[in-house]
Parts: structure tokens; C-alpha cells; sequence
């Protein structure tokens, strides 16, 4: 059984990633961002990064905002510290992944079919196995339109180009980021819940996705590395 005080801790969890979320995205309204997809990657990024993502918009993501630049995008580049250039570029697979992840999980949740043609019963025995599938495929396709919006107007392509400069771009970092959460929640399902709560986490539960804000942030920290070297190899835009 799960205690009281991981239902309300998990409760408030939630609540304060989409209140950083409400936050940041009336800002990113009064104050667009000049990369009109950094006014989703935000708000999104909210949803799991809560505070800390908060903190980094207003340090930092303001002065890539339109009113802020004085149409000079160079002006924010060089306020901006590399380091927060790579969580910059981590945080569009971040954007991609979470919603990626919602979509599959919930649409799961209302038709259990999707899983078993996943290979659920079939291919693996635990239904998340079978899900992680449709979230990787949900997330790829997002997180490739995420960074085809970023890197076609800075590159002047062509759709098609853009469209393989974003898979070039994205694979591996999404790739990297998925295999954090991943892990993370392999362990919040069968070594914390179900050993400690003897109860098996499902996407109806508040504590599910209290554990996918945990698992978004070991993803941050498993795509960071990757995204350090793709943006210095220049395989993906400094921001």
C-alpha cells in the first residue's frame, strides 16, 4: 500500500510543475521567445523540472525573448553561459520526450490494445516494456519536429534537409535521454513499488507520474553529456 505521505507528496509535486508551467508560459506570451519553439520547450520543460526550470527561464531564457535581444540574437548567445547552451539543447528532447510520454501513456491507459500490439503478452510480459515502445516512437517524432523548428530558420534549409539535419540531431540526445528515464523508472516499478509498496505503478496513479518527473530529470542527466557534444561538434545550434 502506498502511505499517505507519498500521495501527498506526489500531489504537490504535480501541482508545482504545472504551476511553474501556468508561470512560464504567460511570460513566454507577454514575452515571446525570438525561437518561436522555445515558447513550448519551456513551459513544457516546467512540468518536470518545476523550480529549477523556472529559475533558468528567468536567468536565462528571457534574454533570448524578442523584447530582450533589441534584434540582435548574438546579444543573448553571449549572456549565455555554454553549459546552459547544452541544458538549452537537452531540454528540447526533454520537451519532446514529456509530451511524447503523456500522449503514449495516456492513450495506453484508455486503450490497453495499443500495448498488446506493442508486443504486450506477446513480446514482454509487463505492459511497460510493450509501452516504453510507443513512448520512444512518440517521442521521436516530437523531438525530431522540435528540433526541425530550430534548426531550419537558423540554417536557412530546406524542408528535407531540415528534416535530416533534426533526425542527425536528435537521435542519439533523445536516445540518451530515454535510457535515464527509462532506468529510473524501472526502478521506481520493480524495486521500490513493488517490493517495498507491493503495489505495481500505472499511469492512473498520481504517483506514476510523480516518478516520470523524477525519471524526465535522470533523463536530463543522462542526454546533458551527449547534447555537450553534439552542440560543440555542431551537429546541433548553440541557443
Amino acid at each position: 500500500m502506498v502511505p499517505h505521505w507519498l500521495h501527498a507528496l506526489a500531489l504537490g509535486c504535480l501541482v508545482l510543475g504545472f504551476a511553474c508551467t501556468i508561470f512560464i508560459a504567460i511570460d513566454t506570451m507577454r514575452h515571446p521567445q525570438r525561437m518561436w519553439i522555445m515558447n513550448l520547450v519551456w513551459p513544457v520543460n516546467g512540468l518536470f523540472g518545476t523550480v529549477l526550470t523556472l529559475w533558468l527561464y528567468y536567468r536565462f531564457g528571457r534574454l533570448a525573448a524578442r523584447d530582450a535581444t533589441r534584434g540582435s540574437p548574438s546579444n543573448g548567445k553571449k549572456a549565455t553561459p555554454f553549459p546552459v547552451m547544452v541544458a538549452k539543447g537537452a531540454m528540447h528532447c526533454g520537451a519532446g520526450c514529456a509530451l511524447g510520454d503523456i500522449i503514449a501513456e495516456s492513450l495506453a491507459l484508455a486503450f490497453p490494445v495499443i500495448a498488446i500490439l506493442a508486443g504486450w503478452k506477446t513480446l514482454f510480459s509487463e505492459k511497460m516494456l510493450a509501452v516504453w515502445i510507443v513512448d520512444y516512437l512518440f517521442a521521436f517524432l516530437l523531438g525530431v519536429a522540435f528540433q526541425y523548428f530550430t534548426i531550419k530558420p537558423m540554417r536557412d534549409l530546406s524542408p528535407m534537409a531540415g528534416i535530416a539535419q533534426a533526425v542527425k540531431a536528435d537521435t542519439l540526445s533523445l536516445t540518451a535521454w530515454q535510457v535515464g528515464m527509462y532506468g529510473f523508472m524501472a526502478i521506481a516499478q520493480f524495486m521500490i513499488f513493488r517490493n517495498v509498496f507491493s503495489v505495481r505503478l500505472e499511469p492512473s496513479m498520481r504517483e506514476f507520474w510523480f516518478m516520470m518527473q523524477i525519471a524526465m530529470i535522470a533523463g536530463f542527466l543522462t542526454s546533458y553529456p551527449v547534447n555537450w557534444y553534439l552542440i560543440e561538434a555542431g551537429v546541433k545550434e548553440r541557443m
